[in-house]
């Protein structure tokens, strides 16, 4: 990956919509040449996928949360992966070192839709102990890559 790849992958994660032609006139290639570049960047895995930012009050999902969790003896992470996957209103999960087995994000369109959410955790996912945090404002910070 050289420094064009990383311009490409900058401007591709402020907006990933950006078409070709746009792209390579920013930075000085062709259409094909960014298409090509791109298609690179996909097949090595170092673009995983294009995403859109989306408004959770606006799908009414008024209530957003962190939840550590603490898995029960003898439950797998592959176990807990596989049900969280299926449970509505998990955004992401991740792997921890600490106290904490895994840090959810949530959102939910309420108080009680959340302790809900966290009610099918303990008993469908093999949770043995949630610990959870409100959010109160969430803000986008991208770090550039070098």
């Amino acid at each position: 990956m050289d420094k064009i790849d990383r311009v490409i992958i900058a401007k591709l994660r402020s907006d990933a919509r950006m078409s070709y032609k746009e792209l390579g006139e920013k930075i000085f290639l062709s259409a094909n040449a960014v298409s090509e570049r791109v298609r690179q960047l996909i097949a090595k895995k170092i673009i995983l996928g294009f995403t859109t930012n989306i408004s959770l009050t606006e799908l009414d999902l008024n209530v957003q949360a962190i939840i550590d969790v603490k898995l029960a003896t003898g439950t797998t992470a592959a176990y807990f992966e596989s049900v969280i996957a299926s449970i509505p209103g998990v955004l992401e999960a991740t792997l921890m070192t600490g106290s904490s087995d895994y840090m959810l994000k949530v959102a939910c369109t309420d108080q009680i839709d959340l302790m809900r959410l966290i009610e099918s955790l303990r008993e469908r996912a093999g949770v043995q102990d949630t610990y959870s945090r409100l959010i109160l404002k969430q803000f986008i910070v991208q770090e550039p890559i070098s």
